[in-house]
């Protein structure tokens, strides 16, 4: 029997007309007989899907007993029964009809605080007239677009085919887990509507009308009902929360919400997103034909990445404020810095005239906790990102599995020092893994002194590699700073090589320099154990070394005994753009490399790679041993921030964001004669600030009002340098074009 003689025989509709509708799995007809309008509905013959069709003439059925006009009314067919059997191709189906709902989509409706005001006190209305409402078959159900069962969509992550996509999504599910998973057994439940979103819901005379499509009710969290009608509802909205606060507050007055519903409901508007990207992904692989699962699709991406932005504080504290409810204090910044005081020493510097009291974080922002977004322009030791998925669960899954010490065997040890090994050139094939940079740079200067038989280490002026005594002795930014001792017999210090503010031309800085270098190694008293450099000098104000300078050296160094060493802790893992290693830009191969910050992305790991020979010649009967160094959990993080970098192209990212950055920051130095010079690679970035762009007179005082008016303006940077003069940005390698824009623009109205 085709779908219209059903309508026929069924139904005493004379002539129906029908016109199949977009559609999820059911599929929809809307037919018009003369003056009449209805909707017609058909299910496979499954017992699960009858069960279900007949639950939703329940709920329906029980909202017209409330005498609520607004929800389409099952029609009975000619044997007075709400479900029709039929046959299609000698296929069982199930048919039910439903009224037809006047009203202009709220997804086609011009929005006002008045519509949502009216969605948030409709939505209000349905659930508590849904109070009392029972049903074993919704109450039993297992719904994927159920936010309680919202996990049961993580499978479909790997769908997502961009990803730095996949990895905000992939961001929430952990979010959720961490955050709502806890809470849900201790919220109301009861059915509710599980789908108002912009195509179910109808608006005339810029008020609600009526909901269509029932499909989707659960047995579920109340606060559920509310998540779900704010992610469509929120999509395309310039201020998200702002929008979000008329239909929480009219909500709020018709059905009161708990304030522990509140508090996670900017968690369950993600899930919702999240569900709704998963699932494109799925049905674009699945059924490619079927458009009605995108249609959304675009709008949630935009959403999830503007949400993503927003501080879960923030938000939460707003939705408090809607309802009445009292926002949760927070300890004053002075109050916590007394506390830190009290247990640990002031030598501990805090950054900005007014310390930041932070919450959390996500790939290139910050949250503090006061309900504060900030964009993280500095921080290089979250080099994929702060709290990125990948990072956290390869952690979280090692270290509930097996966390131990290199005494034992174990696959990851082996399988990332490998990996790792990958990024290099021969000879350097063998790694120390230890579990911090300054471990590295004692390491490889340990390395060098055994290796050459001698204790002279030749380093550049303002340079820094670690906070190890055995390091402080080669860093002239420490002990020739304040309460440092001076230079030590065992140190040789070498102008940093520089074009800016060198002495000499920018076209033969680099052989001049190192013809310079050349003399002082050659006449030291006694012969060079390591030369260590920094590919460009971050401490010394992100100075990038003068071409051909390191080959020069590097050959010097060598002809007397002595090896070299890349400080790459700052530098590496593809953080400049175009190469993976500082030390490529400049056409040579290190003899030892150190790694650090960037390489675990904040979790403690550094390294040391460096030649058979050496190594060999380190093992001389006493043993090396590193508590943390290449335990699993480390190793496992390293792995995962490697494939985090190949899998996002961050050095491809840092490279044309980089590029742009310069660009955008050279303009800005043509409109200001107080930018003396921009500098860098890639993400690895500093400009300089000076009061005479013919003396080079450095503006200290202007440096550090722009680093703490940025941080008034959300934007973290920083200053370094001998004068302290350079801003240097550092940013994780997921940093955008957009984010440039935000703080080259936050630059220009501050020095303006």
């Amino acid at each position: 029997m085709e779908t219209t003689q059903v309508l026929i025989s069924n139904y005493n509709l004379a002539q129906p007309k029908i016109e199949r509708l977009v559609g999820y799995d059911i599929v929809n007809y809307k037919v018009e007989n003369h003056s009449e309008r209805y909707i017609l509905k058909t299910y496979p013959d499954i017992i699960e899907e009858v069960d279900f069709a007949e639950a939703e003439n329940d709920v329906l059925v029980h909202l017209q007993k409330k005498k609520n006009t607004h929800f389409p009314v099952p029609v009975p067919n000619s044997n007075n029964q709400l479900l029709t059997p039929f046959q299609e191709s000698k296929t069982n189906k199930t048919a039910r009809l439903l009224t037809y709902l006047e009203g202009t989509f709220l997804g086609d409706a011009k929005h006002t605080t008045e519509l949502f005001q009216s969605f948030g006190k409709f939505l209000g209305e349905l659930d508590c007239q849904l109070q009392d409402f029972r049903n074993y078959v919704v109450e039993a159900r297992q719904l994927k677009w159920d936010l309680q069962h919202f996990l049961l969509n993580e499978e479909y992550l790997k769908n997502i085919l961009n990803p730095s996509d996949r990895k905000i999504a992939a961001y929430f599910f952990q979010q959720y887990k961490a955050y709502v998973l806890p809470v849900l057994p201790t919220l109301r439940k009861q059915t509710i509507h599980g789908d108002a979103n912009e195509w179910n819901t109808l608006t005339q005379n810029n008020q609600i009308s009526g909901l269509i499509d029932f499909g989707d009710i659960c047995y579920s969290q109340l606060i559920n009902e509310l998540a779900i009608a704010l992610a469509y509802a929120l999509m395309a909205k310039e201020n998200p929360i702002e929008w979000a606060v008329p239909i929480i507050l009219e909500y709020h007055k018709t059905f009161p919400l708990e304030e522990k519903e509140l508090d996670i409901l900017y968690w369950l508007i993600a899930a919702r997103l999240c569900t709704s990207v998963c699932n494109s992904a799925y049905e674009r692989i699945r059924r490619p034909e079927n458009t009605y699962i995108q249609i959304s699709e675009k709008p949630a991406w935009d959403l999830l990445k503007k949400w993503v932005e927003i501080n879960p504080v923030h938000a939460r504290n707003e939705f408090r404020k809607a309802c009445g409810f009292e926002i949760p204090k927070e300890k004053t910044v002075d109050e916590v810095n007394s506390e830190r005081f009290e247990s640990v020493s002031s030598i501990f510097s805090i950054s900005y005239a007014t310390p930041i009291y932070m919450e959390s974080a996500a790939f290139q922002y910050m949250f503090d906790k006061y309900g504060n977004r900030y964009l993280d322009a500095y921080n290089n030791i979250p080099h994929v990102g702060h709290s990125h998925p990948r990072v956290v669960e390869a952690g979280q899954k090692q270290m509930a599995r097996l966390n131990t010490n290199t005494r034992y065997l174990y696959d990851q040890l082996n399988e990332y020092s490998t990996n790792l090994l990958k990024y290099f050139p021969l000879p350097l094939n063998k790694v120390f893994l230890v579990n911090s940079g300054s471990a590295a740079s004692d390491l490889a200067i340990r390395l060098a002194r055994n290796f050459t038989g001698k204790n002279r280490v030749a380093a550049f002026e303002h340079g820094y590699h670690g906070n190890m005594q055995s390091i402080i002795e080669i860093s002239h930014y420490k002990f020739a700073g304040k309460g440092g001792l001076g230079a030590s017999k065992n140190v040789l210090c070498l102008p940093i090589p520089g074009t800016y503010r060198g002495k000499f031309d920018r076209e033969n800085a680099g052989v001049s320099y190192a013809n310079e270098a050349v003399q002082q190694i050659n006449n030291s008293e006694e012969k060079i154990a390591a030369f260590i450099a920094e590919p460009i000098v971050g401490c010394g104000g992100q100075v990038p070394l003068a071409e051909g300078y390191l080959q020069e050296v590097y050959a010097a160094v060598r002809n007397q005994g002595g090896v070299c060493i890349s400080d790459e802790v700052q530098t590496g893992f593809g953080r400049l753009g175009d190469v993976f290693w500082g030390f490529e830009q400049h056409k040579v191969v290190p003899d030892i490399v150190i790694l650090g910050k960037p390489m675990g992305n904040g979790h403690p790991i550094g390294a040391v790679i460096t030649t058979e020979e050496i190594a060999d010649s380190f093992n001389n009967g006493m043993e090396f041993f590193s508590s943390f160094g290449g335990n699993p959990v480390s190793c496992a993080i390293g792995q995962a921030v490697l494939d985090v970098i190949e899998e996002e192209q961050l050095q491809q990212n840092a490279k044309m964001v980089g590029d742009y950055y310069i660009q955008q920051l050279s303009q800005l130095q043509q409109k200001y004669k107080c930018i003396g010079d921009v500098r860098g690679s890639g993400l690895f970035i500093g400009f300089e600030f000076v009061k005479n762009r013919l003396t080079l007179e450095p503006d200290t005082k202007l440096a550090n009002l722009v680093k703490n008016k940025m941080r008034d303006n959300n934007i973290l940077i920083s200053t370094d340098g001998p004068f302290n003069n350079v801003i240097k940005s550092k940013p994780p390698l997921c940093f955008s074009k957009e984010n440039v824009d935000e703080v080259v623009a936050a630059v220009d109205s501050i020095i303006n």
